[in-house]
């Protein structure tokens, strides 16, 4: 925990120099795939510093998170499988560097794909569950490319751009807010989401 602290620091000292988009950039798209820190600390530090740029600071994250699912998805796709279904070395780095992430729960989230298909993928990029988890898991298990990409999209450029604005229209007043109710309430709205359209799809 101590690491994971310092890393976090180190996060927002970005925030400080004239590096900041760069490094949010690089943040976002390692964070998809493999960094254990997810950008919208560095994002409200940023946004907080130039609100004018707001949505442009938005835009930089994700395009960068995508860009990261997307190699994330290529990891799993190329290099995860050893020979027959083994799993590979990289595979056992993720099991032993990502907190959390066993092998039980690699198959788990293949149970969820099979279930939820575009819902999952969505709940994971939007919600505070860890993304990198399904990025990698997506192209282990060769779950449609397309439907990825369009998951991909929609879930991370609705969580920057509400945060962007949220910081953008309040300052920092919200600050407080989304840093304690933010994910919460992502993890509600996705709850009634997709009671929503199961409730559509049974009627219909």
């Amino acid at each position: 925990m101590k690491f994971l602290r310092k890393l976090y620091d180190w996060t927002l000292c970005w925030s400080e120099t004239p590096y900041g988009a760069m490094a949010l950039f690089i943040l976002s798209f390692a964070e998809s795939s493999f960094f254990p820190i997810p950008p919208d600390a560095l994002l409200i530090a940023l946004v907080l510093g130039a609100r004018a740029k707001a949505f442009k600071f938005a835009l930089n994250c994700t395009l960068a998170s995508v860009s990261g699912a997307i190699f994330g998805y290529a990891i799993g796709y190329y290099v995860w499988w050893g020979t027959g279904n083994t799993f590979s070395p990289v595979a056992a780095f993720f099991f032993h560097m990502i907190p959390g992430f066993t092998e039980k729960l690699f198959y788990d989230i293949k149970t969820m794909y099979d279930r939820y298909d575009f819902w999952i993928i969505f709940t994971a990029g939007f919600t505070p569950i860890p993304y990198k988890l399904f990025t990698v898991s997506s192209g282990a298990f060769q779950i449609n490319f397309i439907m990825f990409v369009i998951a991909s999209v929609i879930s991370r450029s609705a969580r920057f751009f509400l945060v962007a604005f949220l910081l953008w229209k309040f300052g920092e007043p919200i600050r407080n807010f989304i840093d304690t109710y933010f994910d919460r309430l992502a993890v509600l709205f996705t709850i009634l989401l997709i009671s929503g359209f199961a409730i559509i799809k049974f009627f219909l």
